[in-house]
């Protein structure tokens, strides 16, 4: 078996990048040497690392199972291509849930940043579920997420914890009581993330465990929609305490009590093999 380190890399950067033509672009090399690239690389190893899907390439378990494998070879190459001075440099390729990308992220993005100039960060934001697959994928090295995961091939770590809250508008029918019963649910309208994030998890496995039921709902994936919609009077939100507190202080919106358990845990999220950046960062969330 003959391997070459552009086979790899090519390899690796279709991996992350899902598409052909991005990896070639990213390797200096056009379409048809990283194809080849990778030809020649699967008649090596004896088996295909990808399958078309329609225009996407799409990798397979085989290819999953070593790419950890080659994304450690990458690493030693890169360390041995710019040895380390003492000082961490690089990008570091952060992905978030909505939540903590929008309240808690960029003051520890800044705070890592004084401690290590010569890092570069990189920020992809997401639902939990996107979260969870971009660090399968290798396009982000750490991952912080909202709700309930248990990948395969990820580590989890719990980090801080988080409260959601109902809120409604200051006109809505339950505003004066500031409380909404189990039976009241499926006689007003929801505002909910959609399906996949982590807010939407915790609040429909919170319903389910009360017994209760939700009826119509509309289904957001931005929380500044969710927001301007309950203050629109639409129907009754669920968020992270965090993403209203100025809202509810303001009066722009109400929030209501329930007999919801809406507690959760945020989430570190890393590969076996970490990255010393996303290594670096994991290290000074714990702290």
């Amino acid at each position: 078996m003959s391997l070459s380190i552009r086979q790899l890399k090519v390899f690796e950067s279709t991996a992350r990048l899902e598409k052909l033509t991005f990896a070639a672009e990213e390797q200096a090399l056009s379409q048809s040497a990283a194809s080849q690239s990778l030809k020649e690389l699967e008649q090596a190893i004896g088996f295909p690392l990808f399958t078309r899907v329609g225009r996407e390439l799409q990798i397979t378990d085989k290819g999953l199972e070593i790419l950890p494998k080659v994304r450690q070879i990458m690493l030693l190459i890169e360390e041995i291509e710019h040895p380390s001075k003492g000082e961490l440099s690089g990008t570091l390729r952060i992905a978030a849930s909505v939540t903590i990308a929008c309240y808690l992220l960029p003051q520890l993005t800044a705070q890592f940043m004084v401690a290590h100039p010569e890092v570069i960060p990189e920020i992809m934001i997401g639902n939990t579920g996107t979260v969870i697959s971009q660090l399968e994928k290798g396009q982000a090295q750490i991952g912080l997420i909202e709700g309930p995961a248990s990948p395969a091939k990820l580590t989890i770590t719990p980090w801080l914890e988080d409260d959601l809250a109902l809120f409604c508008h200051p006109t809505h029918p339950l505003a004066k009581s500031g409380f909404i019963t189990l039976d009241e649910f499926p006689n007003y309208r929801w505002i909910l993330r959609e399906a996949g994030s982590g807010t939407r998890n915790v609040f429909d496995q919170a319903v389910q465990k009360a017994g209760g039921s939700v009826g119509q709902s509309l289904a957001m994936n931005r929380q500044e929609a969710i927001k301007q919609s309950v203050r629109s009077d639409l129907g009754i939100g669920c968020l992270s305490r965090l993403s209203i507190r100025e809202d509810i202080q303001s009066g722009k919106l109400v929030e209501l009590a329930s007999p919801l358990d809406l507690s959760r845990r945020f989430s570190i999220v890393t590969q076996a093999s970490n990255h010393p950046l996303a290594e670096a960062f994991a290290e000074m969330l714990r702290q």
